[in-house]
């Protein structure tokens, strides 16, 4: 083992030395090894985006991204934009370093998928397309590894039952994955590192109640798992790596219900309490302890962010403001959700 001794460390000019403030100790049985690679995937984790929507009458559809840091307080800030302005773009994935929106509305339903780093800011750039279908308000589960949309509209009054899915971490179009229970779209959707839950819907004039899972590193068709306290669409949901939380909705009447249940067994969801504002076609992004639900219909857009400690129950509380008001599918998705098992 080589030893070093060293009794001054100057710069070149001989003039100062490194300043070392409070207590620095480091021990090792190895050498130290310097971070690498792209600076933006160095850090904290725990930031929310919340991207596209639409506001009416005018200027319609949304390109805008937000985020915020779900662990504070406060209004959201601009990330940046999607490569179209867009509704519908609910189903939003993420990993801890890279989010995802698909599908969507312009003048016409769209296949597209963008995607973002989350820890950085700026424009989306393009990952690929979905395959089954152009569609909106579908909705959106994941992991570390996948990413997965089911349900959604594709030209009114149709909507679809199917399930694709996407590698999160490379580029390309999506793979078939199996089908929902049945058609439908405002389908909420949350997950924990192995299991991807989708609840509620709308078809028509059928309201669901429906909770349905799958096996996210599988491929296979969705499974019953219980229902909601309520038939509802246009929900939102988020989760920690145990327990899934399902906030407001359209019955048709607009609701501030929230729900939860646990991820890992399957039953009828239980109250959880109430947002702080009735509303429908919001997001949603989560740490490991708090959800955050962002924007919505009540019955006109607004621009609410609330928020939960899902590990407990309670009624959501104010987190701050999205910085443009908008509803009808704006898509949330986080670097430290349930489905990363952190």
């Amino acid at each position: 083992m080589s030893e070093y001794r060293i009794n001054q460390i100057t710069n070149q000019a001989g003039t100062a030395g490194p300043q070392v403030a409070g207590i620095t100790t480091f021990s090792s049985s190895s050498g130290l090894v310097m971070p690498s690679g792209a600076t933006e995937y160095r850090g904290g984790r725990g930031r929310g985006l919340f991207g596209g929507g639409y506001v009416s009458p005018a200027p319609g559809n949304q390109n805008i991204i937000d985020y915020v840091t779900i662990a504070s307080t406060g209004n959201a800030l601009d990330f940046g934009d999607l490569s179209v302005a867009r509704r519908g773009s609910n189903g939003a994935v993420s990993s801890s370093t890279r989010g995802l929106w698909a599908s969507g509305y312009t003048s016409s339903n769209v296949n597209i998928i963008d995607y973002v780093t989350i820890s950085s800011t700026g424009n989306a750039f393009d990952f690929g397309d979905l395959t089954q279908s152009k569609r909106d308000v579908s909705s959106g589960v994941c992991n570390s590894i996948r990413g997965i949309w089911g349900g959604g509209q594709t030209d009114l009054p149709s909507a679809v039952k199917t399930v694709e899915y996407v590698t999160i971490a490379s580029l390309g179009n999506s793979s078939n994955f199996g089908d929902l229970s049945a058609i439908k779209r405002g389908v909420a959707g949350c997950a924990s590192p192995t299991r991807g839950i989708f609840a509620g819907g709308y078809t028509g004039a059928i309201f669901y109640n429906v909770i349905e899972f799958i096996t996210i590193q599988s491929t296979g068709n969705a499974l019953d798992f219980g229902d909601l306290s309520q038939i509802r669409g246009y929900l939102s949901a988020c989760s920690s790596s145990t327990r899934g939380v399902f906030g407001g909705g359209f019955t048709p009447t607009i609701v501030n219900t929230i729900d939860y249940i646990t991820i890992s067994s399957t039953g009828n969801a239980q109250d959880f309490g109430d947002l702080t504002q009735a509303r429908y076609g919001l997001a949603s992004s989560s740490s490991s302890i708090r959800g955050v639900f962002a924007g919505g219909n009540s019955p006109t857009a607004v621009n609410t962010i609330d928020y939960i400690t899902i590990a407990s129950i309670g009624n959501a509380q104010d987190f701050g403001d999205l910085t443009v008001t908008r509803d009808n599918g704006l898509g949330g998705c986080s670097d430290a959700h349930g489905g990363l098992g952190d």
